[in-house]
Formats: C-alpha cells, sequence, structure tokens
C-alpha cells in the first residue's frame, strides 16, 4: 500500500519503514547520489553491510576507520550505515549534524550484553580499576569509561598503560581474553560476546582446513580462543582485509562476519574466500542487525532524513571524552 509523506513520517520514525513501498523500477544507485548531492549527506558503511550498501557508500571501515572518518567530515548529514551504537558514535563526534540510521532496529548483540546500570554497579566494585571499553557498546557505557578502544587499537593501546594500572575491559570477554593472552595484562572482564563471533564451529572449522590445507585461516579477535588458537592470523577486520591482500597465500577462511568477503573479493579477484562455518544449519555467520540495513532503507532515509539519532548533551559529553582520548591516543600511535 502507498503512503503519503506525512504517513511514510510515521512508519519511519516507528516502524522502520515497513509499509513504505517504493518503485521497482526506480534506479536507488541514482537517486541516492543524487541525494546525497542535494543535502551534502555523506554515507559511512561498516565492512558488514551488504554489498549494494558497500558500493555506495563514500567510506567502507571497520569501528575505527569509521569513528576516525565521522569525526573530519564536513557534510551537514551522516547516514550511517551499520549498527546503533556505530550511529551513537558519530552523533557524540558531530553535535551539529543530523545523524540518520536507516533501521533503528539495527542494534547489537555485544552492546546489548552490558547495560550501563549493571556495568556501573560492577565499576563501582573495582575503585582502583581504570575502564577500558571496546567501541561496541552504547554511549551509556561509553560514558562510564576511561578510554575506548576498537579491535585495531586495542592491544596498542593496552599495552601503552604502566604494567601496575588495573584495567576493567568492556563488554568483550574474547577480545579481553586476547589482549590478556598477547600483552601478558591480567584485565577484568566483562562476560558479554558477539552473537557472530563466538558461534564459529571449531570442529567444522578444523574439517574444512583439512579440506584446504593449502588454505589460510583468519580470525577476528572477538572469536572464542578455541577458534583463536587455531588460527593463522588474528587481526581487526581491516587487518584481516590487508593480509589477505600482502599474503602470498591464495585462499583463506575468514572467521569473521561474512560482509568483508564482498571487500576482499573485490582487492583480491584472484582469491578464494571461504567463509568458516557455524555451529548450526543457518547462516549465523550473517549479523542479523547488520544485514537489517538495505539500500531500499538507505534511500528512505535520505529522502525523509529519518530516523535521526538524538542524544542527551549531559551523556554525549561524557561518552565524547573516552572516545577523543581513544582517537588521540590512534593519533600518537601512528593508527
Amino acid at each position: 500500500m502507498a503512503v503519503n509523506f506525512d504517513e511514510a513520517v510515521v512508519h519511519l520514525e516507528k516502524r522502520g519503514f515497513l509499509d513504505v513501498n517504493i518503485d521497482p523500477t526506480l534506479d536507488l544507485f541514482a537517486e541516492i547520489e543524487r541525494l546525497k548531492k542535494e543535502k551534502n549527506a555523506v554515507i559511512l558503511a561498516h565492512y558488514y553491510q551488504e554489498a549494494d550498501i558497500q558500493d555506495i557508500a563514500d567510506y567502507i571501515g571497520d569501528s575505527l576507520g569509521l569513528a576516525q572518518e565521522a569525526e573530519k567530515t564536513d557534510a551537514d548529514i551522516i547516514v550511517f550505515a551499520g549498527v546503533h551504537f556505530m550511529a551513537e558514535t558519530a552523533k557524540i563526534l558531530n553535535p551539529e549534524k543530523k545523524v540518520l540510521l536507516p533501521d533503528l532496529k539495527a542494534g547489537c548483540s555485544l552492546s546489548d550484553s552490558c547495560p550501563p546500570s549493571v556495568f556501573k554497579k560492577f565499576k563501582d566494585e573495582h575503585p582502583d580499576h581504570i575502564v577500558i571499553s571496546y567501541i561496541n557498546c552504547s554511549a551509556g557505557i561509553k560514558a562510564l569509561s576511561d578510554i575506548i578502544c576498537t579491535s585495531s587499537n586495542a592491544k596498542l593501546i593496552v599495552d601503552s598503560l604502566p604494567k601496575e594500572q588495573k584495567i576493567i575491559f568492556a563488554p568483550d570477554k574474547n577480545l579481553g581474553g586476547y589482549i590478556n593472552k598477547e600483552s601478558g595484562r591480567d584485565m577484568l572482564l566483562w562476560n558479554g560476546t558477539c552473537m557472530v563471533h563466538e558461534i564459529f564451529s571449531l570442529e567444522k572449522i578444523t574439517k574444512l582446513k583439512m579440506r584446504h590445507p593449502e588454505a589460510k585461516l583468519i580470525a577476528h579477535p572477538e572469536c572464542e580462543e578455541a577458534v583463536l588458537k587455531i588460527a593463522d592470523f588474528v587481526g581487526s577486520t581491516t587487518q584481516l582485509l590487508k593480509y589477505t591482500q600482502t599474503s602470498d597465500a591464495t585462499t583463506f577462511i575468514v572467521a569473521t562476519e561474512t560482509g568483508i568477503l564482498h571487500q576482499m573479493q573485490q582487492a583480491s579477484p584472484g582469491k578464494t574466500f571461504i567463509a568458516a562455518p557455524p555451529d548450526n544449519a543457518c547462516a549465523c555467520n550473517d549479523c542479523p542487525h547488520m544485514k537489517l540495513n538495505t539500500l531500499e532503507k538507505l534511500y528512505l532515509c535520505l529522502k525523509y532524513e529519518l530516523p535521526e539519532i538524538t542524544m542527551d548533551e549531559d551523556l554525549r559529553m561524557a561518552a565524547k571524552k573516552p572516545i577523543d582520548r581513544m582517537l588521540q591516543m590512534s593519533k600518537e600511535l601512528g593508527l
């Protein structure tokens, strides 16, 4: 059922575009490009977005790159093709800009695993610890943190702190455990995980490696320790992409969200990329939250400039301090 503008706004705000129909003959790529120029908008997309969104985006990256890009953009409108905490981060860094998210339901299981009210009690029980939080968390958790990190810079940030400094690492216990092992630290870990990265099957990956003995297993540090132990390379999404470009290997088993395979295949068309199998029959190594964003929703988002991310100013300022510290430390560390 077609709807008029006022009805569309209601649907956009409350129901995430579910009932808004689009003319099937419309060239969405051309329309999105037109709207970007007309509105001075920029599209920032995470590597885990569907291929069409990656192809139309102005910038594609991991959490660190996206935060850096959001900080320096001169666009009036930022359309964040990712999940809610990423759009929140863009708003924290750009209070004067309009920040849009194609689907407000695009959340994050890892972020949801760390409620601010519960985490505050945990933090208060350890007053001699500073808090380093992975950027995959809500604005409320960022506001309770001393430093934000990403998988790209987490180890370097931890290594830059005095050995005697006690640290709480939140919310991802797998990433925190990996950093503990690599840095020799003993950070106190919040018990949170990513639903995509904890689902990989060690048994199925081992069988896959037997069928492809020449393949390199590459894994994101959000994966469980058993997978990381047998990986040939562990790194952030961007680091995994770069590894596939520079490695002499021609076949890779990729243990992270499947969206990155699009960039890997584009960068190295002569190489083979195999998605690591999950421990079930479904394609659960696709993030269901990331994949809520579609090209159609991106078009509607730009057209109506909704849904918009808004934030209490006190919360924004409190959340901005640890992000600023991360960005400054990343510059100092050459990232």
